[in-house]
């Protein structure tokens, strides 16, 4: 599990590419502090285990899944990529629950500058969109934001130079693509009422469709 909370940014050092998988050589410093082999650490969001490392980086193995449903496609030698450590019992909890499986990819729209922040939005997809709400949070490769606004196919964030200057999100433009992860309370809350399990392909559908007995109408009768 993660915060959301990107303690560094790395450069990818270099990528071997398999047919269907990849391995990946980041270059960094403060994540290999402590680090050990079979660790977790967030890549852009993606969760992805050491299997090597020196104090100047470390090496993960990206299966197919992985390739296929994030933007670490994109990754190329030299890019700066975020990344954070595996979060301690104890630690503070900085951001929100980021378990480092991303939901969708999406991609920058358009970025506006208003006073010293830039407010920036995110075109997503709808089994994601479900999931976000004016002032939740969500995960932008890995790096916990606020949302400010949904609309029906993105919805915006608002960046302050803090977040821009240690981040990807302060290097990247309009046109990229970034991985998604929603709140996992949503998915919880969906899969209660609807007895449903969410997924990617069906935007929630699962679970044979048996429903749950706590319903909208049970809820209201009972004061919620």
């Amino acid at each position: 599990m993660f915060t959301g909370i990107v303690e560094e940014l790395g450069v990818v050092r270099a990528i071997a590419r398999g047919a269907r998988s990849a391995k990946l050589e980041i270059e960094a410093k403060t994540v290999v502090g402590d680090v050990k082999l079979g660790d977790s650490i967030a890549v852009n969001g993606i969760c992805l285990t050491v299997v090597r490392f020196d104090g100047n980086g470390f090496t993960a193995d990206v299966m197919a899944e992985t390739l296929d449903r994030t933007a670490l496609a994109e990754l190329r030698p030299g890019h700066r990529v975020n990344l954070e450590r595996a979060v301690r019992a104890g630690d503070r909890l900085g951001g929100h629950i980021v378990s480092g499986h991303v939901d969708a990819v999406g991609v920058i729209g358009g970025q506006e500058r208003v006073d010293i922040a830039v407010v920036t939005e995110i075109a997503a997809p709808p089994e994601l969109l479900r999931y976000v709400i004016p002032k939740g949070s969500i995960a932008i490769d890995g790096i916990s934001l606020t949302v400010v606004d949904v609309f029906d196919a993105a919805f915006t964030v608002s960046l302050i130079p803090h977040t821009a200057g240690l981040t990807t999100l302060g290097l990247k433009k309009p046109g990229q693509k970034v991985n998604l992860e929603a709140d996992v309370i949503g998915k919880y809350v969906e899969r209660l009422l609807t007895g449903r399990i969410p997924s990617a392909e069906s935007g929630g559908a699962g679970a044979g469709g048996k429903a749950s007995p706590l319903t909208r109408e049970f809820l209201l009768e009972n004061g919620y």
